[in-house]
């Protein structure tokens, strides 16, 4: 039998913690994902916002309980850099198109810097038919496939930031930081029209979710040529997910109480609002305080667990 097969037939382990991934070019999300929980025969993982096969960059892949707290990531702002070939629309919006119309591109940094100018802040977007958004309970790409449009409601959207990375004959590159639900293919065919030239994004490349960095992040090579200990080294602890919110600390009689669903009392001096809860330095999970009263969002398992085995003590 092969390292290889004895890695891939290995039990499956329980697993907590938050990988930051470099997707590759040409592997769907949850590919990737598949890919990278074999490697760390994990019982358990989710990856937080999908790319698309012919996107790379930032996926981070969550184990185990980190999979409570993804919400924070999906709810997060997001980098990206891509690249417009002008002069070309596509049935999809990307390079996995059909040729649709050909224009001439005469395009200048000025002209480029001002028509990006006009997207920043909230703006409207039409979701593409290209894209997983569920009409009837059916995803939209669905539709396209047997040759079907259904009408899709304008969304807002928030760009924080638009800028002009390389304007090289007709290929255009930029970057962007955007609210979640932000199409980058409408965006790049937005843009692209705005220039009178229209256009299709050819790349694209998640640099950043959140706080979380690409910087940071790991290739499958690397991965692959880790031991155990050394991609276990690689996780970032749960609470890292949830650095956004305010810390409370809570000694183990609250935090028993807590995990046997009662709700706490504590001071009104602390505003209303969702804690990062710990006890002995220890994260737990997350709780709603409002009023002074502090209740369970959602706690470990294990923290659930040790609990009850005390009251049936």
């Amino acid at each position: 039998m092969t390292k290889k097969t004895e890695q891939f037939k290995r039990v499956k382990r329980p697993l907590d913690g938050v990988l930051l991934f470099d997707k590759p070019l040409e592997l769907s999300s949850n590919t990737a994902l598949q890919k990278v929980r074999r490697l760390y025969g994990a019982e358990k993982a989710g990856h937080t916002g999908t790319l698309d096969p012919l996107a790379t960059g930032l996926l981070p892949v969550c184990f185990g309980e980190a999979t409570k707290f993804t919400t924070a990531l999906l709810d997060a702002d997001k980098r990206y850099r891509a690249t417009i070939r002008l002069g070309q629309r596509t049935t999809t919006g990307d390079a996995e198109g059909e040729i649709t119309e050909t224009r001439q591109v005469e395009v200048n940094e000025t002209q480029a810097r001002a028509v990006l100018a006009m997207f920043m802040g909230e703006t409207q977007q039409l979701p593409p038919m290209h894209s997983a958004i569920k009409h009837q309970g059916r995803p939209l790409y669905e539709y396209i496939r047997k040759g079907e449009t259904v009408e899709r409601e304008l969304r807002p959207v928030f760009i924080r930031e638009l800028t002009l990375e390389r304007l090289q004959g007709d290929e255009l590159e930029f970057s962007v930081l955007c609210s979640k639900g932000t199409y980058v293919r409408t965006l790049a065919e937005d843009i692209s029209e705005k220039l009178g030239c229209g256009g299709h994004l050819v790349a694209l490349r998640r640099t950043g979710i959140g706080e979380f960095s690409l910087k940071d992040a790991y290739t499958l090579a690397q991965l692959e040529g880790m031991d155990d200990v050394q991609r276990d080294a690689s996780l970032l602890p749960l609470d890292r997910l949830v650095q956004n919110l305010p810390r409370l600390e809570l000694d183990e009689v609250q935090a028993n109480r807590l995990a046997q669903g009662q709700r706490l009392g504590l001071s009104d001096m602390y505003p209303d609002g969702k804690r990062r809860l710990y006890a002995a330095g220890r994260f737990i999970g997350l709780g709603d305080l409002e009023g002074g009263r502090l209740s369970p969002s959602r706690l470990l398992s294990s923290v659930a667990k040790m609990a009850a085995k005390r009251e049936s003590a």
